[in-house]
């Protein structure tokens, strides 16, 4: 049974560890409560006591411990814990202390059978004279003996099985192999966990023992000593300003394994109905492994100290997996192994909290830290605009707190509140574009008309403004709209001469318009003329809601089959090339000859946006030939 819970043995050290604390956490709270007991809790502590040569680990307190009774009940019966039973009548009698113990997962004793052939606990409680002895060898019985010597509290003896790495069997009577677990585990803790280890006795200057001859070098001693393996310090649980800064930095690399200080730190402390604490970190440095389909969270979590997992990805979503730190939670809903996080309205709670203050973290970084927010944004800016496609809710806070490449400046990136205030009266949407760099965007003939007339346009260029443009329509109020699809209108309130000259133009090119809407249907959904060029011939626009070809790259790149959209053909009623075809198309009936450049204004548009041609060989036999004719 104990096999089929547990997926890692090391397990079992943390188990038997955590409920050694809590029997420390019950006997301080007892001395607390009785008045009479007797007992010592002046040195409250846990320690392992490894035997190579026997091949025994001894995992022993001085905590509480137990009576025949309780060994019988609660050992004897599985899954079933005296933390819970302690908790409640607390919780009835409205004590504090309560929440303080985590050994809520009762069958956590029974893990020691996955390396151990043989278990022996003896166990004496506080206030009574005999304690128990119990073993078992896991095989559904045990026995029960009076230990008229034990010490008050708890000793666990396992006779452990041979070293397996095949099976992750590990050395668990190496003093080195203990200190990694306890360190992974267990090292915030509150309790001290001791082993007993030999040293050398030092020699003095002159090579020898204290006390020894003058001159006459002496072979050194061995002392045993007590170690302590865990470094209680659990930062979270102390206030932000009793903790310095080196600690926080320290602290930071052992739990990201990384080498740069953390950009920001962020303190989260919870009360109500349900208690947890977070310590969290911005790096300054993006981790190798950020775009990398196979990696872990960045966030471990504890309960009550305790370490869970290192991998709890159900606390922070996907486009925040650069933050990396703790989650210490009073209570949470696992499966009994304490491997597997179970999603539940506690769960949920505090990832929205989490989630709600890196955003305001990164938000007050960019207020306050202009220097630091630079950083920030070169190493995490797309992945944090990932959260516009799949966080709704904090869609908005996402936004206020990115910035954007724009046409106002070549390498200082805006805001959208700072775009906002610059808009004229007259504008009341954003308007962007998006391509695959800033330089293609920048030579697109969309921009000519924006360009022309001094308005702002965001270049998007990362491979997800693509996406979150669809997903997110407005920002305060003002929606996105893209100046290479649907109609742009920048004239405004144009008088009635403007109007009347638009209207004849229009009328004037009609007829080029319908005969090369019916020559590129193959390509083109329309041909009409542009209100966007200034300069150029012509280009390619999308309906208000098509997708880009940038998109559709984007998707056939993941291996999904889009077809390809076919767009607006766009003409600049101004262009010398636009006014000789339409005087090439008026001269006669038979527009056979102009087929060609039909096609070739087409592909110029499409190589203008930086797209592909279809057949670009075919594309480079016309223009050949064009030239050909032109020159002779």
């Amino acid at each position: 049974m104990v096999h089929s819970i547990y997926s890692n043995k090391d397990s079992f050290l943390r188990e038997l560890i955590s409920n050694a604390s809590d029997a420390a956490d019950k006997l301080r709270i007892e001395g607390l409560r009785d008045k009479d007991l007797d007992v010592d809790i002046s040195d409250l502590h846990i320690r392992l006591t490894p035997d190579a040569q026997a091949r025994t680990l001894t995992v022993s307190d001085n905590g509480i411990g137990m009576s025949r009774d309780e060994v019988v009940d609660l050992i004897g019966t599985v899954a079933k814990s005296g933390t819970d039973e302690l908790r409640r009548a607390l919780a009835d009698s409205s004590e504090e202390n309560a929440d303080a113990l985590i050994g809520q997962f009762g069958i956590g004793f029974y893990s020691v059978f996955m390396v151990a052939d043989r278990v022996t606990m003896v166990t004496r409680k506080a206030g009574e004279s005999v304690g128990t002895r119990w073993e078992s060898t896991g095989d559904g019985t045990y026995t029960l003996d009076d230990a008229p010597d034990a010490p008050q509290g708890t000793a666990i003896t396992l006779a452990l099985k041979p070293v397996d790495d095949d099976d992750a069997v590990h050395d668990y009577a190496d003093q080195t192999v203990l200190r990694r677990l306890v360190t992974k585990y267990s090292d915030f803790i509150s309790w001290p966990i001791r082993m007993t280890v030999t040293r050398p006795v030092p020699l003095d200057d002159a090579g020898s023992e204290e006390g020894a001859e003058d001159g006459e070098r002496t072979e050194p001693t061995v002392e045993e000593v007590d170690e302590t393996l865990n470094s209680q310090k659990a930062l979270w649980a102390r206030p932000r300003d009793e903790v310095s800064e080196q600690e926080y930095a320290d602290f930071y690399r052992h739990v990201s394994h990384a080498w740069d200080d953390p950009l920001e730190t962020i303190t989260v402390r919870a009360e109500g109905t349900f208690e947890y604490q977070a310590l969290l970190f911005i790096p300054t440095q993006a981790p190798f492994d950020l775009f990398m389909r196979e990696r872990t969270s960045g966030i471990h979590l504890y309960v009550k100290r305790v370490f869970i997992m290192d991998d709890a990805d159900e606390l922070m979503p996907e486009y925040l997996r650069f933050v990396r730190g703790v989650v210490d939670a009073a209570d949470l809903s696992l499966n009994v192994s304490r491997e597997i996080l179970q999603q539940d309205r506690q769960i949920r709670a505090i990832r929205r909290r989490l989630v709600k203050k890196v955003i305001s973290s990164i938000q007050q970084i960019q207020d306050q830290r202009p220097e630091d927010y630079t950083t920030f944004w070169s190493n995490f800016g797309r992945v944090f605009k990932e959260g516009l496609m799949s966080d709704q809710d904090n869609a908005q806070a996402i936004l206020k707190a990115s910035v954007f490449a724009s046409t106002r400046s070549d390498d200082e990136p805006t805001t959208l509140d700072d775009y906002i205030s610059r808009m004229s009266s007259e504008q009341d949407v954003i308007y962007y574009m998006t391509g695959e760099s800033r330089t293609q965007i920048e030579k697109s003939p969309h921009l000519e008309a924006f360009r022309a007339k001094g308005i702002e346009v965001l270049l998007l260029s990362d491979p997800v403004d693509e996406v979150w443009v669809g997903a997110v329509p407005e920002f305060d109020g003002k929606q996105f709209v893209s100046v290479a699809k649907g109609v742009v209108d920048l004239d405004g309130d144009a008088d009635e001469s403007d109007t009347d000259a638009t209207s004849q133009r229009d009328e004037q090119f009609a007829p080029l318009l319908s005969w090369l809407g019916e020559t590129l249907a193959d390509d083109v959904t329309q041909v009409r003329l542009s209100s966007r060029l200034t300069d150029s011939a012509a280009c390619l626009v999308g309906d208000a809601f098509s997708m880009t070809p940038q998109l559709e790259k984007l998707y056939r790149a993941s291996g999904q089959e889009v077809p390809t959209s076919k767009r607006i053909l766009e003409l600049n009623p101004d262009n010398a090339l636009v006014t000789a075809l339409r005087t090439a198309f008026e001269s006669g009936d038979d527009h056979t000859t102009l087929i060609p450049a039909a096609r070739l204004v087409h592909a110029t548009a499409v190589l203008a946006e930086g797209g592909d041609l279809e057949d670009p060989a075919e594309i480079a036999r016309l223009l050949a030939a064009t030239l050909t004719e032109n020159l002779g």
